[in-house]
């Protein structure tokens, strides 16, 4: 019977799903917004994979992303790694040159630079989301046009124009000046693009190099004026992965598969099974922790939110 590697990737905005084979290779990919219910979500894709594989020996899951730990608890699994190093192993795999990594996703961007084939440097956004995929989908709604059109708008431009890049207040107020003067979609679309780009290597990248091979990676590879901003600005080609979509749940999986021995995924019960959280602020020292508890069914599966060791 063939052996699968499951990797999850739980974001703000999406939940990314990687199924890989025993030769690790991308079997599947899924995803789906989150819309606040990432184990609802996270239930789905595995109903998804049972109802088109069947009971497959899934041997192991790695899970990555924001939502990193509470999947980890459910699913069963200590392969719960960072973002950055599962974009990372993702990248090496598919191009074993790669220098740099430029990760856009729906709230956050990363700079990754790869040496000798180990992350050797990273940079992440920290207060704001200006230059990211819900920074763009904002823009969209405000110019009536679906986010998935909007590259095709952007490389249409024949003018470059200024927009704030800094945050989404300042676009929109540039944006509404340049509609009231008669500019086009096309234009205003990719002058968003340009502030974009010039947002991230100012901000995030500040001043770092765009060395080797330079991977995008992340949702907002998929537009096509984003890519071609970045390419102008740095004058450096830049490569959309295949599976850019699914980089960070390829990497989970890999990590879980190349790292981690036990066979601890709880499996597909998880789909049936019900989970639910408690919530309370630890009053043992001055910290004053947020703790949340994740139960499955009537039973405690841990916690999360401590500072300290009391409640592992």
């Amino acid at each position: 019977m063939s052996m699968y590697y499951l990797g999850f990737d739980c974001g703000s905005v999406g939940l990314k799903a990687a199924l890989l084979d025993e030769n690790e290779n991308l079997v599947d990919g899924y995803y789906q917004r989150t819309a606040g219910e990432p184990v609802k979500k996270m239930k789905s894709i595995l109903s998804e994979i049972k109802s088109k594989y069947g009971m497959i020996d899934i041997c192991r899951v790695g899970v990555t992303g924001s939502g990193r730990k509470i999947a980890g608890m459910i699913l069963g699994t200590e392969a719960i790694k960072n973002e950055i190093i599962c974009h990372a192993i993702a990248a090496i795999k598919a191009y074993p040159d790669v220098g740099t990594i430029i990760d856009i996703g729906g709230q956050d961007s990363k700079w990754i630079a790869i040496c000798d084939g180990i992350v050797s440097d990273f940079v992440m956004n920290t207060l704001c989301a200006a230059g990211t995929g819900s920074f763009l989908e904002q823009q969209c709604h405000r110019l009536q046009i679906p986010i998935e059109e909007f590259g095709d708008y952007a490389v249409r431009a024949d003018k470059e124009l200024n927009i704030s890049g800094r945050c989404t207040v300042f676009a929109e107020s540039d944006m509404i000046s340049l509609q009231q003067v008669g500019e086009s979609k096309e234009n205003i679309i990719y002058g968003l693009c340009l502030a974009l780009a010039r947002n991230f290597i100012a901000n995030i990248a500040k001043g770092k190099e765009f060395n080797g091979v330079i991977l995008f990676q992340g949702g907002v590879a998929a537009n096509k004026g984003i890519v071609r901003a970045f390419e102008q600005i740095i004058e450096k080609k830049i490569i959309v992965p295949e599976h850019f979509r699914f980089s960070g749940a390829i990497g989970a999986a890999l990590i879980a598969k190349q790292h981690y021995d036990s066979h601890q995924f709880r499996g597909f019960e998880v789909i049936t099974n019900e989970y639910s959280f408690t919530s309370e602020y630890c009053q043992d020292c001055e910290n004053r922790c947020h703790v949340i508890g994740i139960k499955e069914d009537s039973r405690i599966l841990g916690y999360m939110g401590d500072r300290c060791e009391k409640w592992h």
